[in-house]
């Protein structure tokens, strides 16, 4: 018999069909009662008494979590094995407890003994994951002994168990907020732990407990100046943060000089002009004030320190430390070093789009400060096919910002092809870009208007409203006569359906009917016709068109504004109705009345020029890489960077004082005690050779013994060293003649 393989793979496709139809329950019933079976094999396994099975079902159960799976089931089943003696099974079991000790805090609480006596555990690691479980049980009864806790592992002789008492003090002080003044002092401990291991994390927890008390940095500021560089990247970002926050509220601005100096020179020629007939004590004053004023900017040596031990991880694999050391130049280094942040920062545009998107938006946010900054790397920031619409709209941005007199031929060239875009959305963008560089550049005005009439021409309704609306705010910033644009945009009106570009364009007819004075009461007629189905902008432009040609040509328009207003009297809403009434009232009053005859004043003066803003202006004042700079507002956490001082703090509170081992008295009681034992043993009753050499070696040992104090003293003045000199001497001069007194009487 004979089966064909069409007849084969349709039956079997047929009865799969029927399998996954008719017992798809069957199938759900089955992998439920596996998973039950293998939930409850998990149970019995950490049950048991064998560690090898323990060991495995925690393994598995580490994996079920690092794929989202919930087993808070298991948690009694795990809590009885924190007392294994089994080291891999321990350390699992911690990393489970850590996870889920939060939610199971009534069970957490029945092993804090456990825990306790864990943190003397031989086992860094051991001690350490105690610690983390223990600070992540979260009642504010167990506070006092998480605290005391904490303070023990602070000193602990593992960098790594200090490292995990630094995190676990955000954890304690937002659980129990009465433990601050106890925090800070082991904040304080940690920080002047000089570990780069623990620098981080000692950091990281001063900025959430205490940012405000900048009198724990001061003493520290050197050190962790030096030790950035050694930190891990997490800590690098940390340490970083930081101090460009002390930095900016302990030292003078570095680009304030620049304009003092102007402003001093402006402000000694006016003072000079004024004080022709004043005092000569008032002259004096107002010249040492000059001479204050013109005193030269001297960077602290604190302040330079900063920016060249961050200097060197602008090489960073990390894009966020990368990041850091940017806004750290970009708030506190002078204007002429600014420039070395560029490449790195344009080196973070080769990563994943990720990285792209906020690098790209903290340069659209400083290309508006720094104009010239990266209009030299203005091929990085050209637009490619395979970009998201939010890269490009980034780079759309920075391409804006930067151009110039020198680059806009090329930008413009590039926003032209870009308007052939299939992304809709993206082209409206691109042609705000183009408004942009015609409000900006005087030079290209012209040419980007006549490019834009185009546009208005375009097949696509949104191209061609976005069009209208950047024309119209062109208009107004040109104080020519645009008669030829007028014309083209008030035949093209009555056709535009977009309701934004459509009122745009009646406001421009309205505006400028003087120049269009035969068409706008056709204009008019034919937008009354659409009247009631029209959007709340096109009515109120409609509105303010049929005003405005009353005032200017009564005879053609009167009628027309009569009915306008009468459709606006019914209208569903109400301001709609409010606004016809004041139109009523102002021109068609029942009695004259003082606005009515400044109508044509009220309607017809002189609007101010609309401004095309960047989006990301708004975003300057909040700090470089922050997430408030990434989203435009301010985001929970954020701390907005202090203001530089206008006079300099006292640098001398970040000296350390070093004791000296050894003092100018000390020294000349260890030299005044030798010669007393150097007479005694001249005056001795021994006389033979024997004694005489162990004198000598006595002697000897003596010398040595204080030339090796000697070298280990510190560094003391030349005075002092000089004067010690002369003591010296003089007691070996004296012992000599001694010596030769004696020889000559025996």
């Amino acid at each position: 018999m004979s089966v064909s393989a069409g007849s084969l793979s349709s039956n079997s496709y047929e009865g799969g069909g029927r399998l996954s139809n008719g017992h798809s329950h069957d199938y759900e019933s089955f992998f439920s009662v596996a998973e039950s079976k293998r939930n409850g094999d998990l149970k019995e396994m950490l049950e048991g008494s064998k560690d090898s099975k323990k060991l495995e079902a925690m393994r598995v159960a580490i994996g079920l979590i690092a794929r989202g799976r919930d087993v808070a089931y298991l948690f009694p089943a795990v809590v009885k094995n924190v007392l294994t003696k089994n080291l891999e099974l321990k350390k699992l079991v911690y990393v489970y407890l850590v996870r889920y000790a939060e939610e199971e805090q009534d069970i957490a609480l029945l092993s804090i003994s456990a825990f306790q006596k864990a943190l003397k555990d031989p086992n860094q690691l051991i001690r350490a994951s105690a610690l983390r479980v223990l600070s992540s049980i979260r009642v504010t009864a167990i506070a006092p002994i998480i605290m005391l806790s904490i303070r023990e592992s602070s000193t602990d002789m593992s960098s790594f168990v200090r490292k995990t008492a630094a995190h676990a003090i955000p954890k304690l002080y937002s659980l129990d907020p009465t433990q601050k003044e106890g925090l800070i002092s082991i904040i304080e401990k940690l920080l002047n732990d000089q570990t780069t291991l623990v620098a981080g994390s000692a950091v990281m927890a001063f900025e959430i407990v205490c940012p405000e008390m900048i009198r724990l940095i001061h003493k520290k500021y050197r050190s962790l100046c030096s030790l950035v560089v050694d930190v891990d990247e997490w800590g690098q970002v940390a340490i970083m943060n930081m101090l460009t926050r002390y930095a900016r509220s302990q030292f003078l601005d570095p680009n304030a000089h620049e304009d003092e100096g102007e402003a001093a020179f402006y402000a000694a020629t006016d003072s000079s002009e004024e004080s022709v007939d004043t005092d000569e004590e008032e002259e004096e004053e107002a010249k040492s004030k000059r001479k204050r004023k013109r005193k030269p900017y001297t960077m602290d040596q604190d302040h330079r320190l900063f920016l060249r031990n961050t200097n060197p991880l602008l090489q960073s694999r990390n894009s966020a430390v990368v990041m850091a050391v940017a806004q750290v130049y970009f708030h506190l280094a002078p204007m002429s070093e600014i420039n070395l942040v560029v490449k790195p920062l344009i080196r973070l545009l080769h990563s994943h789009r990720e990285v792209q998107a906020v690098v790209l938006s903290n340069i659209a946010s400083l290309s508006l400060k720094y104009q010239g900054l990266f209009e030299s790397h203005l091929k990085s920031f050209l637009i490619h096919d395979q970009d998201p619409t939010y890269i490009r709209n980034l780079k759309l941005e920075i391409l804006t910002n930067i151009a110039s007199e020198a680059s806009i031929s090329t930008i413009l060239r590039e926003l032209q092809t870009y308007v052939c875009s299939c992304d809709k959305s993206f082209v409206a963008a691109v042609i705000q870009a183009i408004g942009r560089c015609a409000s900006r550049i005087d030079d290209v005005t012209e040419m980007c208007l006549a490019g834009l009439l185009r546009l208005m021409k375009h097949q696509n309704e949104a191209v061609a409203a976005e069009s209208v609306v950047v024309v119209k705010k062109l208009l107004q910033l040109q104080s020519g006569d645009h008669k030829d644009t007028l014309l083209q945009i008030a035949k093209m009106a009555h056709h535009v359906k977009v309701p934004m570009a459509k009122a745009s364009a009646l406001w421009l007819v309205g505006e400028y009917s003087h120049h269009v004075p035969r068409l706008a009461p056709d204009i008019l007629r034919l937008a009354l016709k659409s009247f009631p189905s029209e959007e709340e902008i096109v009515k109120l432009q409609v509105l303010n068109l049929a005003a405005k040609l009353t005032v200017t040509n009564p005879k053609q328009s009167k009628c027309l504004c009569q009915y306008a207003l009468n459709l606006a009297k019914y209208d569903v809403n109400y301001d709609i109705r409010d606004r016809a009434r004041f139109l009523r009232q102002l021109l068609f009053p029942a009695e004259k009345t003082a606005l009515s005859k400044h109508a044509k004043r009220l309607l017809l003066s002189n609007k101010p020029a609309p401004t095309f803003e960047s989006a990301y202006s708004d975003r300057l004042c909040f700090q470089v890489g922050s997430l408030s700079q990434m989203i435009g507002r301010n985001a929970a956490g954020y701390q907005d960077l202090p203001d530089f001082p206008e006079e300099a703090p006292d640098p001398s509170v970040r000296n350390v004082v070093v004791a000296f081992a050894c003092s100018k008295s000390s020294f000349k009681e260890k030299t005044a005690s030798k010669k007393k034992k150097t007479l005694e043993l001249f005056y001795s009753s021994s006389s033979s050779s024997d004694s005489d050499e162990e004198t000598s070696e006595e002697e000897d040992s003596e010398d040595e013994s204080s030339h090796d104090s000697e070298d280990d003293e510190d560094e003391e003045s030349s005075e002092e060293e000089e004067s010690e000199g002369e003591t010296k001497s003089e007691d070996t001069s004296e012992s000599s003649e001694e010596e030769e007194e004696e020889e000559s009487t025996d």
